[in-house]
């Protein structure tokens, strides 16, 4: 199938341009025309007046002198044959489209001297010097469309533009929205643009409706994290009560079991916690120059977990042909240079990249230092679709027990990611397995 000629964006802007560029010429267009017809016709008519004046004129002054005034002439070879035999004493006109040297199309009149058979006096009013002139008003009027036309379309994009600048504020601000600033606004009911642009219109009514929408939707998901605040702190005090009260059982089975399940229930409140602080805003990065590869071996070492640690060159993971004992770091490479960061937050990253590659994937698991960059890479099945094109969902898991989805790990560690100003990426090796990649920022 053929590519179009035209672009495959257009900005709305020359769209809009072209529109008035297009409607321009159309008007002008017309106006040419019906200006053309309206001037031809006058000129038709005032011949055909001029030449009936003329042979009544001439008439009068032949039949009183004998001799032929005003251009007038009998029986001329050049009559039409429309006016050769006209009735007695009436005049008539005829037009005359025949050119012959510097005459141009004419007007005749022609009225018989006296009774039948007598010769037919006709007057011939030549019509070039007005066609010529119509011929001037013609090109005029082209000349003047055109400058109109290249004085309009700089006006017609300079309004296109504000138009379109207003649309891309709109698309912006939505696209802040969609993106997690609830904050962003578009202005539309402080901003005094639109009333300079023509007061209230269309654009200005797109432009409140999504700051309605941002502000419905900023106070509902407002409650909705004071709510998951709340019941996480509401929680805190029981499942501490709990954990103390476990500790006063008799050892065995049944102790150990109540111990693990408050324990766990205990992470999933401090999880509650730290997303709720997360949402809100309320973190912020505590930085301080350190190791890299030093840091992401701790946060290895913390989860307990057999993974190997590799550093070098940045590359591709899934190539790495390092394979190093839990926790070992082999090479010493760009990742050896100190980084400022949040060591605590890098920690937390890592150990949940890294617990939820054990928990979703399958052995081994490499993490890769390199320069300013972590790799976490399984072996396993790789993330679900639906979460690399949504994102992790909160309080969904990946097991099996549990149904699709994920829970709060990488929900937090991409939160930390945005606390450090790190890009934090969720993808699929070619060859099968999931990969994290996280940069920090300079």
């Amino acid at each position: 199938m053929p590519r179009p000629w035209w672009p495959a964006r257009v900005p709305l802007r020359w769209k809009i341009a072209a529109l008035a560029a297009a409607t321009a010429c159309l008007v002008a267009l017309t106006v040419g025309v019906l200006v053309h017809l309206w001037t031809a016709g006058d000129i038709r008519d005032r011949a055909e007046m001029e030449a009936t004046n003329s042979v009544y004129s001439a008439m009068d002054v032949y039949r009183r002198t004998g001799t032929l005034a005003g251009g007038a002439e009998l029986d001329p070879a050049e009559l039409p044959a429309a006016l050769r035999h006209p009735s007695d004493g009436d005049r008539r006109v005829a037009h005359d489209g025949h050119v012959e040297g510097n005459l141009g199309p004419s007007v005749w009149g022609a009225q018989r001297v006296d009774g039948p058979g007598s010769p037919v006096l006709a007057v011939r009013i030549n019509m070039s010097p007005q066609l010529h002139d119509l011929r001037r008003l013609d090109a005029s009027m082209a000349v003047a469309s055109l400058v109109s036309l290249a004085a309009a379309l700089p006006l017609a994009v300079y309004g296109a533009g504000l138009v379109a600048r207003r649309l891309r504020r709109v698309a912006e601000t939505a696209a802040r929205i969609s993106g997690g600033d609830l904050d962003a606004r578009t202005g539309a009911r402080t901003d005094g643009d639109e009333a300079h642009a023509g007061g209230r219109d269309e654009v200005t009514d797109i432009a409140a409706t999504v700051d309605l929408m941002a502000d419905s939707l900023g106070r509902r998901l407002r409650v909705e994290r004071q709510f998951t605040a709340d019941v996480a702190h509401e929680l805190r005090t029981p499942v501490g009560g709990l954990l103390a009260a476990a500790d006063l059982l008799p050892p065995g089975e049944t102790e150990d079991l109540l111990r693990a399940r408050v324990r766990d229930l205990r992470g999933l409140v401090e999880d509650l916690l730290e997303i709720s602080r997360l949402d809100a805003g309320a973190e912020s990065p505590v930085p301080a120059r350190v190791p890299l590869a030093a840091v992401v071996r701790e946060a290895v070492a913390r989860t307990g977990l057999d993974t190997e640690v590799e550093t070098g060159e940045p590359g591709d993971p899934g190539e790495s042909e390092g394979s190093g004992e839990s926790g070992d770091c082999g090479g010493s490479g760009e990742s050896a240079d100190p980084v400022e960061t949040d060591p605590r937050r890098l920690e937390r990253i890592v150990g949940n990249l890294v617990v939820n590659a054990h928990r979703h994937g399958r052995t081994p698991v490499r993490v890769t230092v390199a320069g300013r960059t972590v790799v976490v890479r399984d072996h396993g099945p790789g993330f679900p679709a639906d979460l690399l094109l949504d994102g992790p969902r909160r309080f969904r898991t990946g097991a099996t027990e549990r149904g699709t989805g994920h829970g709060l790990g990488l929900t937090i560690a991409l939160g930390q990611a945005r606390v450090l100003g790190a890009e934090l990426r969720l993808d699929n090796a070619p060859d099968g397995g999931a990969v994290a990649t996280l940069r920090l920022p300079l």
